[in-house]
């Protein structure tokens, strides 16, 4: 049985090389090897985004089990959101923010600011097909409150503030 550590070091070297297949492989390998490990399937997750066979399924899964194995790094939750709303799956990115700033409530801000600007940003790209007027003003409502949220405003309390002389 090989050191999880060693193969973990290893992926990681393969990673700053940009051999991504190979990195998600030893990733994978370290994962089995000690299902335990969350950094293994953290890694493994991060590796498979950048490796095109990899499915979305295979993914998720990753991120979900790093995320279960250790539920206090609000790093696994919000890579999980990032990797979401790049996804499509906007309301799994939306909960993985959440559970990261609820994680952290230090930087709970950052979490809130990153979905709303992301959201805003990615959303109508992705939904590019689709996209219409009803979609587009859902979307910027939902990026504006998780803005306001990040600056510990609330709508009512932002539209009194911008309507204040």
């Amino acid at each position: 049985m090989e050191d999880v550590e060693k193969l973990i070091k290893q992926a990681n070297q393969l990673l700053e090389k940009e051999e991504f297949a190979k990195a998600m492989s030893k990733f994978d390998k370290a994962a089995k090897t000690d299902p335990t490990n969350a950094e293994a399937w953290f890694g493994k997750a991060e590796a498979a985004i950048l490796v095109p066979k990899a499915k979305l399924e295979d993914i998720m899964e990753a991120y979900n089990k790093a995320a279960e194995l250790d539920p206090k790094n609000p790093l696994y939750q919000s890579s999980m959101g990032s990797f979401c709303i790049d996804a499509g799956l906007f309301d799994e990115a939306e909960a993985a923010y959440s559970k990261a700033a609820e994680i952290d409530p230090d930087n709970a801000p950052y979490y809130f600011s990153e979905y709303g600007v992301e959201l805003f940003k990615r959303a109508p790209i992705v939904l590019e097909d689709t996209m219409d007027d009803a979609t587009e003003e859902m979307i910027m409502k939902k990026s504006l409150r998780f803005l306001l949220k990040s600056i510990g405003l609330e709508e009512v309390d932002a539209l009194e503030l911008l309507q204040r002389k």
